[in-house]
């Protein structure tokens, strides 16, 4: 069974960092696309960053060069350190692992930036 467990999130003020957690099993880890998606109420699911099994990374625009996406293979864990954190990224993060011509989900963790 392929599970897919996110942590780190919390409250941060704007201008704060946060590391988003989420540790995968059930799955061959290093061959697994891993990507962080973003959701608020009301609002369409938004892609925020992927990183391959070959560790090339891609962001969302609105997220370059604040938000980090890495990959831990040794502990099956992928990471998104947010930096500069604004309002607007107000959300519940999930990270989604692509496997074998599937794609599995985690439950999420809200994230809320605000002072």
């Amino acid at each position: 069974q392929v599970q897919l467990v996110e942590s780190g999130g919390g409250l941060v003020q704007p201008g704060g960092s946060l590391r988003l957690s989420c540790a995968a099993s059930g799955i061959i880890f290093s061959g697994a696309t891993m990507a962080w998606y973003r959701q608020c109420p009301g609002v369409q699911r938004e892609w925020v960053a992927l990183i391959t099994s070959g560790g090339t990374t891609n962001y969302a625009g609105s997220v370059k060069g604040r938000f980090t996406i890495s990959r831990d293979n040794a502990k099956n864990t992928v990471y998104l350190q947010m930096n500069s954190l604004r309002p607007e990224d107000t959300a519940v993060y999930s990270c989604k692992a692509a496997f074998a011509r599937r794609d599995y989900w985690g439950q999420g963790t809200q994230v809320t930036v605000s002072s």
